[in-house]
């Protein structure tokens, strides 16, 4: 029995191990005319295989290209396009930058970070407070989405000032935004539609009773 790490390598793996032997096969064919032939049979079948590359506007370009890739660039037919360069494709991705720095409440996010020294700089006054308010109901969100204990009001206060290095304060004594609030009218409304399809169906069924 043959298991497949002891296979060949599979060039491009969406293609299959078929595919990969035909083109394996068409290299070895003499003819010329017989091996562009081949080739062009092998482009169909690929077509085929790989319904999302249709959508594309260059779909058979990409077929050639993943042809000659396959074949390790050792098939020699006539392409309608520009033959791919090996080289290209020896080169390495280049690194990608990760953003760097360190988040004080990983919970809350690095953005909530970045609308606080925002809001720093506004000046005081009504909009400031509002604001103010308004991130302190987000924070308080953004911690129950995290941990569904209650939370109390001192606890977000408390990490607020701590990210605003004691600049932002909730003006008043009102107390946050509930959980139930919070949460929106999302919940709200699909428990409404609930118990009103409930509801529907329980006259329904009181209506269509016989006596």
């Amino acid at each position: 029995m043959e298991y497949n790490t002891q296979l060949d390598h599979l060039i491009i793996p969406e293609y299959g191990r078929n595919i990969q032997g035909m083109i394996e096969y068409c290299c070895t064919i003499k003819e010329r005319d017989e091996r562009n032939l081949c080739a062009r049979a092998i482009i169909q079948i690929m077509g085929q295989l790989n319904p999302p590359l249709r959508d594309q506007s260059d779909f058979t370009h990409k077929l050639w290209d993943h042809l000659f890739i396959i074949s390790q660039f050792k098939l020699d037919v006539d392409s309608p396009y520009p033959l791919p360069n090996p080289e290209s494709f020896k080169e390495k991705p280049k690194v990608l930058d990760y953003p760097k720095g360190r988040i004080r409440f990983k919970h809350y996010g690095k953005t909530i970070e970045d609308i606080i020294k925002k809001a720093k700089e506004f000046p005081e006054g009504a909009e400031r407070n509002e604001l103010t308010r308004q991130i302190a109901n987000h924070l308080k969100k953004s911690y129950f989405n995290w941990n569904k204990d209650t939370i109390t009001d001192d606890i977000i206060l408390k990490n607020l000032a701590e990210l605003s290095g004691g600049e932002l304060k909730v003006e008043g004594t009102a107390p946050l935004s509930s959980h139930q609030e919070l949460r929106g009218p999302a919940n709200s409304k699909k428990f409404f539609h609930k118990n009103n399809k409930h509801k529907n169906s329980h006259h329904k069924h009181k209506n269509n009773r016989k006596f």
